[in-house]
């Protein structure tokens, strides 16, 4: 059975690290025949100058008909205004695949200086409403002035997407409690004491779902104290699920404390659809200079390879994921392979060559 990938470049540094994906995931589809169809699209700047405008509906019907999708960065802040066709193509493409659940693991790696210590946890972020503007409304913006001066801003939270994104949450925390052979445990991360109605909706949800699970522990926690205790003692987070915007500002804190931005996966997951997407933004100042970090996006198609083979029922993608992983372990082991932002020189075709070369090893 083929596995139809569309694949984007984006934006800035897009276009380099979605080739250094491409050469890793062309190699294990060739060692281990996966089948996999990769279709290529522009959008982002390249599509603006083309079309008119930064994402079409053909772009958003391919994206429902593929199996999965890679997503380079987009340098959306840059875009003109939506009425001059500068839409989001990341957020588009959540809500219209309700890609509810943005899924973002962090870790320490060997030899990678950081500031944390034994961190492995993941952040499991709603990914579809909250106080993100863009998202939180079936028409219109979330965020508006009434008048000059004035900024009101709008956060939505619903009982069904609190639900969802629970029962994610903890279905990740059971798998994990699987592959750590000890009894896993939630973090649900709010601000209720505050926002009494949305957080309370949100708590409600999580504590319901928790009631099904009683193989993984259950803490509640303010987000404030989650922050501390992010810097302070990380080791003691194995998933946290949260919020929106919480969830965003948690998961770059975490990944920065691990080590960089750049080691960053990230999975937008929804019921039928997935989305390999890096936690960094498009970079434009060391675009085409051959310095990115193509580590976060090579992990977040892992991610989606794992998602596929899981929900496909295709044991070969799931080997390929772990390969994927077993790679960058062994990669980072030695600090040659060092981007700029871990400290090094290694260029971004110094770390897929390296990386090539590992898994002609393992595999």
């Amino acid at each position: 059975m083929s596995v139809d990938i569309l694949v984007f470049d984006g934006d800035g540094i897009g276009p380099e690290i979605v080739s250094s994906t491409l050469d890793i995931i062309n190699l294990l589809n060739s060692k281990l025949k996966l089948d996999i169809e990769i279709h290529k699209e522009i959008l982002g700047f390249n599509l603006l100058k083309k079309s008119g405008l930064t994402f079409t509906d053909n772009l958003l019907l391919k994206s429902k008909e593929a199996d999965g999708i890679i997503l380079g960065p987009v340098d959306h802040n840059a875009y003109p205004s939506v009425s001059n066709g500068g839409i989001n193509p990341s957020a588009k493409l959540r809500i219209e695949l309700d890609l509810y659940s943005n899924i973002r693991p962090a870790k320490n790696y060997v030899n990678v200086k950081s500031l944390s210590q034994n961190m492995d946890l993941v952040i499991v972020r709603e990914n579809t409403e909250g106080f993100y503007a863009d998202r939180n409304m079936y028409d219109g913006s979330g965020e508006f002035s009434p008048i000059p001066g004035v900024g009101l801003s709008l956060r939505k939270i619903t009982k069904e997407a609190s639900l969802k994104i629970a029962k994610s949450a903890f279905e990740i925390a059971k798998s994990r409690s699987v592959n750590k052979s000890k009894k896993s445990k939630i973090h649900v991360v709010h601000k209720a004491n505050v926002m009494k109605i949305t957080d309370g909706i949100f708590l409600d949800a999580c504590r319901h779902i928790s009631s099904k699970y009683n193989d993984v522990d259950y803490e509640e926690m303010l987000v404030d104290a989650c922050a501390a205790h992010l810097v302070r003692k990380p080791d003691q987070f194995d998933v946290i699920v949260t919020t929106n915007m919480f969830g965003d500002i948690l998961s770059d804190l975490a990944t920065e404390l691990s080590g960089s931005l750049g080691l960053a996966g990230s999975l937008n997951a929804g019921s039928n659809h997935a989305m390999a997407q890096a936690q960094h933004g498009a970079a434009p100042d060391i675009a085409d200079k051959n310095i990115a970090n193509p580590i976060s996006l090579i992990l977040s198609s892992a991610m989606l390879l794992d998602w596929l083979g899981k929900n496909r029922e295709i044991d070969k993608l799931i080997l390929a994921s772990n390969l994927i992983n077993d790679s960058v372990l062994e990669l980072l082991k030695d600090k040659e392979n060092f981007t700029r932002d871990l400290g090094g020189n290694a260029s971004t075709s110094n770390i897929t060559e390296n990386l090539i070369k590992i898994l002609n090893k393992i595999i």
